[in-house]
């Protein structure tokens, strides 16, 4: 069966500086009209960054659309053209003043795929060495290390909520654990 929808209109709503909201005319595989509401987001990077001593780096730092300070791993917004690759490498860099010599692909991440086109891309970093801090004028986070055990933990109690940060850090886990990290 196929399930493919197709455009049949792109309506914009909003354009904002990190995100565009649309509200399209869409047409369902049987043919018939629909509505699809969609968020279009540059995308992200995430980096699970583990040290010699099996600790991974966090950042803490307000969300505002929770109204609260959570822990996640160091992440960032993609610019429109941006290697996501270099992207994860600068992210890590800025807000833990972290290099890694080795760096493992870790896959894509849709976050929202009911409603938004944004993707993260995961990376695991290894044999770190630590620069400086170089934190956006808009940026306010403390970094600290979870050793990896208490991180998995920590999403299995529902301590780590961040989607992101929970598939980042199951898979270092598991690949650490096959002999595959």
């Amino acid at each position: 069966m196929n399930l493919d929808e197709k455009i049949v209109k792109k309506n914009y709503i909003y354009n904002g500086k990190i995100i565009n909201v649309r509200r399209d005319d869409a047409e369902l595989p049987n043919g018939k009209p629909c509505i699809r509401e969609v968020v279009e987001h540059p995308g992200g990077v995430c980096v699970a960054a583990l040290t010699d001593d099996d600790e991974l780096l966090f950042v803490r730092q307000f969300r505002y659309p929770y109204l609260e300070v959570i822990a996640e791993l160091p992440a960032g917004k993609l610019e429109i053209g941006e290697d996501p690759f270099e992207s994860g490498k600068r992210e890590l860099e800025e807000e833990t003043g972290c290099v890694a010599e080795t760096y493992r692909d870790l896959g894509k991440f849709y976050p929202t795929p009911g409603y938004c086109g944004e993707i993260i891309h995961l990376y695991a970093a290894k044999n770190l060495t630590f620069t400086k801090q170089n934190l956006d004028e808009d940026e306010f986070l403390n970094v600290e290390r979870i050793p990896l055990d208490k991180a998995v933990e920590m999403v299995l109690n529902n301590e780590l909520r961040d989607g992101k940060t929970q598939a980042a850090v199951l898979k270092v886990k598991l690949l650490k654990d096959k002999g595959l990290w």
